[in-house]
């Protein structure tokens, strides 16, 4: 929300930055977030939800990464501006938590490297055609920054699971 809060001041878009996580994450269902929230933020929210949360182990992490994409290309434009924000937080958040500890995050995140690098590179593809904010030119810096840690921790651990 604090990253969207320098791109809108539409208060639908900074709650729903607020909830992008609320149906894929709990139990909330989506008439419960509109009944709460309204029927703009409901929408916003879906168009940012990989799956619901009583779906989630139903799908493998790449079938949920190609499901977001699928929704985001269906989304308002709130929700990209979401996804954009929701993205460059956690490329951050990864990189600076990680940087020093490559072992570390190939532990605690079971894809492989290459299958994480090609599902951010066709977000970033997707969002640069079809976002046109000045939040894609954070996105895009922090996007470098998250593909040059994510191949050097390819290039330097021998982990198995980074090259398959």
């Amino acid at each position: 929300s604090f990253i969207l809060r320098e791109y809108s001041d539409d208060e639908d878009v900074i709650i729903a930055g607020l909830l992008h996580d609320a149906l894929e994450d709990t139990d909330y269902t989506p008439e419960e977030l509109e009944a709460d929230f309204g029927s703009k933020v409901r929408e916003i929210v879906e168009g940012v939800t990989e799956a619901l949360h009583h779906e989630r182990s139903l799908h493998s992490w790449s079938e949920r990464k190609e499901m977001y994409l699928s929704a985001l290309q269906k989304a308002p434009r709130e929700s990209l501006l979401i996804a954009a924000a929701d993205k460059i937080h956690n490329m951050r958040s990864i990189v600076e938590e990680y940087s020093e500890n490559a072992a570390l995050f190939v532990k605690d995140f079971t894809a492989p490297i290459d299958l994480i690098i090609e599902k951010y590179e066709k977000l970033q593809f997707f969002l640069n055609e079809n976002l046109r904010s000045s939040i894609m030119d954070e996105f895009n810096h922090v996007h470098v920054e998250y593909m040059t840690f994510l191949k050097k921790v390819r290039s330097t651990n021998g982990n198995e699971k980074t090259k398959k």
